[in-house]
């Protein structure tokens, strides 16, 4: 980071356009923006996540690491053409997926977004980066994004649901299975 920010407000935003990592001006809500600001909502998701009671300090770690990823992956977005997420950061999630995946029965049910408060934030977390991964992938349509980045944000929405499986079953907990609701007899 060449610059360091010594007065936060700037008032450069007020006309509905902010700065790119290049210095280009553009509209705040530009497809460029929206991912990287999905981007940055998930980063925060996942830092409450790790803020929550219950989530341990190996997934604590784990999470830790996928924010600093984040940061990453958002000042990619903020330099069209720049590509700092790699294959071996999109490995190293499916390693620490299947590690997890592992510790976990079969799915057999769907299941309800809950259990305890990690739980219940990590799958907050693995929602806002299903949204962050359409957002990228509503912007590659248009402009240059990192294929690799995709394929990240694909593969971390996966970690996040298997670790709030294993979250939702510490300290004896349990997931909470969907029951469809039954059609009324006829």
């Amino acid at each position: 980071m060449g610059k360091r920010l010594t007065k936060i407000y700037t008032r450069t935003g007020d006309d509905g356009n902010t700065g790119l990592g290049t210095g280009e001006r553009v509209p705040k809500d530009s497809l460029r923006m929206v991912a990287i600001g999905t981007v940055d909502e998930l980063n925060s998701a996942i830092g409450m996540t790790i803020a929550t009671t219950g989530t341990g300090a190996d997934i604590a770690a784990c999470l830790g690491i996928i924010q600093h990823e984040l940061f990453d992956l958002g000042g990619e977005l903020s330099v069209p053409g720049r590509a700092v997420i790699d294959d071996a950061a999109v490995t190293q999630l499916e390693t620490t997926l299947d590690r997890f995946n592992a510790e976990l029965p079969p799915l057999r049910d769907f299941i309800l977004p809950g259990g305890n408060a990690a739980a219940a934030a990590c799958h907050v977390a693995r929602s806002l980066c299903r949204r962050a991964e359409r957002r990228a992938w509503a912007l590659a349509r248009t402009e240059a994004v990192n294929p690799i980045s995709l394929r990240y944000l694909n593969r971390l929405s996966d970690l996040l649901f298997v670790l709030a499986r294993v979250l939702a079953r510490q300290d004896g907990g349990s997931e909470v299975l969907w029951h469809p609701r039954r059609a009324p007899s006829a």
